[in-house]
């Protein structure tokens, strides 16, 4: 368990707090690209600030404070300009840093005003807008590569989550939760429904794969790698697992991200779990999917985002795909879980090492230094995981989406869904064919 004072320093993300202080030493994604298209001025909440993210009308990016320096007018109601936003009430100009440059029906000459908006800098990557919000100069935007891979097609999904942010973080730190909440939940949760389905029959399907985590556990390992850490479980077969073996979980990417699935797979994806404040959560699920070399992808101009929902018509929660079962029981602990009070046991060894590392990390901006993971230049591709993606027929379920396996994630929602079914149809032909002509030619 941690003291009163322990959890607040790992929880609180407001200026001037210790966890704040480190969140603003990075790039945080703050909204899909495809909403600016949509309307180019919206309000947006991060670390405990309320901000103004604009498009002007010559394509530039904006971040600045939410109220005009005249009387006080909310400016989610502001109007682009060529280069700034206007107040909608008597046209006073902002430019991207917040200065004042423009106010129109004040005569001329007129003074500077010293006063400025807060005003942070804002840049895209694979279709989502980054803020830095921390002492400048600012380090370079990392490209992650599930942000920049090649022959790959995208989808965005975002979701508002009422907790604060590490509740969701610590999930990651978590590899034996998915038995229970994704195994057994999952099997409860649909069994109450008129239309129980094909998930009680298919073994490779999701809740089957997940009750299988949690046999034939001897331990649990984790250990500080170079962009985060690594963690799994180490199964004995004299304990009931199939086999002795080590099982590594998803990839922590500092501070805020998670990857399940290995780069270039059909499918993998990036869990972001950003702060709005200390009892909200920022929630966004980036997937992506990649195709072989001679698997052509369908062209994207825009990366799309959706909005997976959380309860259904009736109010009830949804608990038969992966990120709600996950969802419910991050909400379940509370705005912000009292770790005073926990018990931890075995399978908390990982959420121990999470929690030393953050510790660690707001110790270096304390005194001065630089936190991992900000970088002065960043190379063309961040590879977090170890390597590439595994063999096609492995982890399977993952790679047939359009065999119905895409019904277990939040990815079924998305807008892109059948061109995801359509493209892992198209790379399961591919690698069947291959596979077909290796053995010709051994045959030969």
């Amino acid at each position: 368990m941690l003291s009163k004072e322990q959890n607040e320093r790992l929880t609180q993300v407001g200026p001037g707090t210790p966890c704040g202080e480190l969140m603003r030493r990075y790039w945080i994604p703050i909204a899909p690209y495809a909403q600016l298209l949509e309307n180019p001025v919206r309000k947006v909440r991060i670390l405990g600030e309320d901000l103004i993210l604009y498009k002007d009308t010559s394509g530039g990016l904006g971040l600045i404070g939410d109220r005009c320096l005249h009387r006080n007018v909310d400016l989610q109601y502001g109007i682009p300009d060529k280069c700034g936003l206007r107040c909608p009430y008597h046209g006073w100009l902002f430019d991207e840093t917040g200065k004042c440059v423009e106010r129109p029906m004040e005569g001329a000459p007129q003074a500077e005003i010293k006063q400025k908006l807060k005003g942070y800098p804002v840049r895209e990557l694979g279709g989502l807008v980054f803020t830095y919000m921390g002492p400048l100069p600012a380090p370079d935007l990392p490209r992650w590569d599930l942000f920049v891979w090649p022959n790959a097609i995208r989808q965005i999904g975002i979701t508002v989550l009422d907790c604060n942010w590490l509740q969701c973080q610590e999930n990651t730190g978590d590899p034996a939760h998915s038995a229970w909440t994704h195994g057994h939940l999952f099997e409860y949760a649909i069994s109450r429904r008129k239309d129980f389905d094909h998930h009680s029959e298919d073994k490779l399907h999701t809740l089957h794969q997940r009750k299988k985590v949690g046999i034939g556990i001897k331990e649990l390992y984790a250990e500080q790698s170079e962009y985060g850490f690594r963690k799994g479980i180490r199964y004995s077969k004299a304990l009931g697992a199939d086999e002795d073996k080590d099982q590594e979980h998803s990839a922590v990417i500092f501070p805020f991200y998670t990857q399940t699935g290995k780069s270039g797979a059909p499918r993998s994806e990036y869990q972001i779990r950003v702060p709005i404040d200390d009892t909200h959560t920022y929630h966004i699920c980036y997937g992506c999917y990649a195709a072989p070399e001679g698997v052509e992808v369908p062209k994207q101009d825009v990366v799309p985002y959706y909005v997976p929902p959380q309860y259904d018509e009736n109010g009830e929660a949804i608990l038969d795909y992966v990120l709600a079962q996950d969802a419910i029981v991050w909400v379940a602990q509370g705005p912000v879980a009292d770790r005073t009070t926990e018990l931890l046991g075995r399978t908390d060894i990982p959420i121990v090492v999470l929690r030393r590392q953050l510790d660690e990390q707001i110790k270096r901006v304390e005194q001065g230094l630089e936190p991992m993971n900000t970088f002065a230049k960043s190379p063309d591709m961040l590879h977090p995981t170890a390597g590439k993606a595994d063999s096609f027929h492995k982890h399977a379920f993952r790679k047939y989406y359009h065999k119905g396996f895409a019904n277990d994630d939040g990815d079924r929602y998305g807008p892109i869904i059948e061109d995801v079914k359509a493209l892992h149809r198209r790379i399961e032909e591919y690698h069947l064919s291959r596979e077909a002509e290796a053995k010709q030619i051994e045959s030969a």
